[in-house]
């Protein structure tokens, strides 16, 4: 998609400025039609918007106005003839970046548009994390101002525009699917379709159904044709979650899709095109699943083009106040009708618990809160941290534990507080069924149901 829209009525000028835009490495969209330019803002986004103001039909402040529309944060320069001063000025009243007055100097010219183009790139960046802008674009609302939490919405705002594949990496809980619907709505196709599709939630014998659909009479009881996931994604996003549970035999045919851009239906011989942006996320570790022999390293690298870490709750300390408050008061207007709010005590220990569920265990915690509450502020007892652990105190992490005593003692310690972790995770993930959880683990359902009892879970 191009980065810059050029309207201008005048053929050979026309040409020139693209010319000069394009040797700057620049890529342009160009046409003398305004009302054209209006109709392409509808369907593309853009990172600047180059404009002439007097133009036969539609006026350039007719295109400003359509600009400002589809994007507030969109930047519009404005050419102006000599002698239309005053159009200039109404252009700028009405949000325009600069304009530039004709004739044209080629130097001036690239020196607005850089200018424009960082005056954009600054005013967008971190945009996920704006609460005005979430509602104003249909953005997912993420909320944090940690560290961590800043680096993956750039990198998922860097790479929106583009069409690579892209990995979410977290644990279960972080929010991977907040940003997987944040890259399809910051991208050019946010106006297609976004179809998510949990691969462990299907069982094996219909995950390839699931994926490319089928012909009727396909199999028994197959009495119509059926569209896939990817079939109906065309012209958007798909989203594949927890895509570290796809069966081997699954695999090399989502690889097959992914490299051509086509897709079979089951029991049919015709190849269908699909134009599909894929967003995959998981909570395993695939480098150790392909070692494993349980995730093909071919898939891994079509897949992991441009991996994100979504960072977990309990490395994103500060945020866990802004989270509780926004949760607070969302759940509490809708159980009770009104915001509710947290008193200092019931903030301090939330921060000091570990969260191993994350932001879905957090809010959660806050909605059970909501509920037990007999004030409109949340108290300590109001809260319910045991979670997984089964204790109301907070949870000992190999960051805090003390290493006192023998080493015999220490090391049982460690192993006590990962083994806590992984299971608590693996039973998370799970929605608590200890068959699949004992399967991610590596272990039988019997042991893992000793180890919840030794562990007290």
């Amino acid at each position: 998609m191009a980065d810059i829209l050029l309207v201008e009525d005048k053929e050979s000028l026309r040409q020139m400025l693209r010319l000069t835009l394009e040797t700057a490495g620049h890529t342009v969209e160009a046409t003398g039609d305004p009302s054209e330019a209006i109709r392409r803002l509808e369907r593309a986004r853009f990172r600047l918007v180059l404009t002439d103001l007097r133009m036969p039909g539609a006026s350039g402040l007719d295109v400003l106005r359509a600009a400002r529309g589809a994007d507030a944060l969109l930047p519009v320069v404005v050419m102006t003839a000599y002698g239309s001063i005053d159009e200039a000025v109404q252009a700028m009243k009405d949000g325009a970046y600069d304009f530039l007055q004709k004739p044209v100097d080629s130097r001036h010219l690239m020196l607005i548009v850089e200018r424009a183009l960082e005056a954009g790139r600054l005013r967008t960046e971190n945009v996920l994390l704006r609460e005005e802008y979430a509602s104003r674009y249909d953005f997912p609302r993420i909320i944090g101002e940690s560290a961590a939490l800043t680096r993956a919405a750039k990198l998922v705002q860097q790479v929106a525009r583009r069409s690579s594949t892209v990995l979410l990496l977290g644990e279960s809980g972080t929010g991977k699917e907040l940003f997987a619907r944040a890259v399809h709505q910051l991208s050019d196709r946010a106006r297609g379709p976004f179809v998510a599709l949990n691969c462990a939630a299907i069982p094996e014998t219909l995950i390839e159904n699931e994926l490319f659909g089928h012909e009727r009479g396909a199999y028994t009881g197959a009495d119509s044709r059926r569209a896939g996931k990817f079939e109906l994604a065309h012209g958007g996003t798909l989203f594949l979650d927890e895509i570290g549970e796809l069966p081997l035999a699954v695999q090399s045919k989502l690889l097959r899709a992914l490299e051509s851009g086509r897709v079979t239906r089951l029991g049919g011989s015709l190849e269908l095109d699909v134009d599909v942006r894929v967003v995959a996320a998981t909570n395993r570790d695939l480098q150790a699943a392909i070692a494993g022999k349980g995730f093909r390293e071919d898939l891994y690298f079509r897949l992991a083009v441009f991996p994100v870490e979504i960072p977990p709750l309990r490395d994103r300390e500060d945020d866990v106040s802004l989270l509780a408050s926004y949760f607070a008061a969302s759940c509490g207007v809708e159980i009770r009708g009104k915001a509710m709010t947290l008193g200092p005590e019931a903030l301090s220990r939330l921060r000091t618990y570990s969260w191993p569920g994350n932001v879905r265990e957090l809010r959660n915690c806050l909605e059970r809160a909501c509920i037990l509450a007999d004030a409109d502020e949340i108290r300590p007892q109001d809260l319910d941290l045991r979670g997984l652990t089964g204790r109301d105190e907070p949870v000992e992490t190999l960051a805090t534990m003390e290493f006192t005593g023998s080493l015999h003692d220490v090391s049982a310690r460690a192993v006590s507080i990962v083994e806590r972790r992984m299971i608590g995770e693996a039973l998370t993930a799970t929605s608590g069924n200890r068959t699949k959880a004992a399967e991610r683990l590596g272990v039988s359902a019997k042991t893992l149901t000793a180890k919840i009892r030794e562990l007290g879970l």
